[in-house]
């Protein structure tokens, strides 16, 4: 038989993230060596990679990097995901995540497919990614990747469980003015998740199918026919505070909304991102 501790399999799990029936016929096989029993996961892992591919990643994290640039400030934003949240603290997948978040930054990516094709240090990020879920034993997917650039961007990652890795991510580009405001502002896109940053912005078949909802319903509810049009702005105005960005009343002060924090010190959002692991 093997020899090998229950602090040697505690150890090889915590390396790896592989599970713990893994861990032992991996430690038997290299006859208690560690570091050949490391190997002999990772090639198998490599070898199950193709069986993994149709599992599911709910899990994992976010994670953004924030650049100077001529023009102002470059932000690059990215999810990776893992199949288990035991995967997802793992200090392996943390040390992947830094390395092909920096690995995209410096590339200039700004889409999901640049980014898998970016190198770092040699090798294409999809290929560090395979390596590396190779060892870990769970399906690893770069889900997403978006770059926003604007005179001035501010961050914020929050954790919705205190031993995991960030899990929502937002990235708000403003004016120079603005960043007086962009972290309160980031933190309300965090928690209320708005789909549009203006009311232009909203498509008109969105807006004409809302309206014809509210029409609908007012209809069916009796209400008087000249009342009508008044029910139905006012209805449509409820779904812009729902939607839109700078109509929502601030998460941290409900008596203003987001655009109204802005006017008052003279600042502007030009664009904006949110991510949530597994949404």
């Amino acid at each position: 038989m093997a020899n090998y501790t229950a602090a040697d399999i505690k150890a090889l799990r915590e390396r790896t993230g592989a599970g713990m029936l893994d861990v032992k016929k991996a430690l038997d096989e290299a006859d208690g060596d560690s570091e050949k029993a490391l190997e002999i996961i990772r090639v198998k892992g490599l070898k199950g990679v193709a069986k993994r591919e149709g599992r599911s990643t709910s899990e994992g994290l976010v994670a953004v990097d924030i650049s100077e640039t001529e023009g102002g400030q470059v932000a690059t934003l990215i999810e990776l995901n893992s199949e288990t949240d035991f995967v997802a603290k793992n200090e392996n997948f943390l040390n992947l995540a830094a390395r092909v978040l920096k690995a995209v930054a410096d590339s200039g990516a700004a889409d999901t497919d640049a980014a898998l094709a970016a190198d770092a240090d040699g090798e294409s990020v999809q290929l560090v990614i395979d390596n590396t879920a190779a060892s870990l034993g769970e399906k690893v997917v770069l889900r997403r990747a978006t770059r926003i650039a604007g005179e001035r961007v501010t961050a914020y990652l929050h954790r919705t469980a205190k031993d995991l890795p960030p899990s929502i991510g937002v990235v708000v580009a403003t004016n120079a003015a603005g960043e007086a405001v962009a972290k309160d502002i980031a933190q309300h896109i965090a928690a209320l998740s708005p789909t549009y940053l203006t009311r232009e912005d909203v498509p008109e078949d969105v807006v004409a199918n809302e309206r014809r909802i509210a029409e609908e319903t007012s209809r069916n509810e009796g209400k008087p026919e000249a009342a009508l049009p008044k029910i139905i702005e006012g209805r449509l105005n409820g779904f812009f505070k729902d939607v839109v960005l700078v109509d929502q009343p601030l998460a941290k002060d409900p008596k203003k909304t987001v655009g109204q924090v802005l006017a008052e010190v003279g600042g502007t959002v030009t664009e904006f991102v949110r991510y949530r692991v597994g949404a």
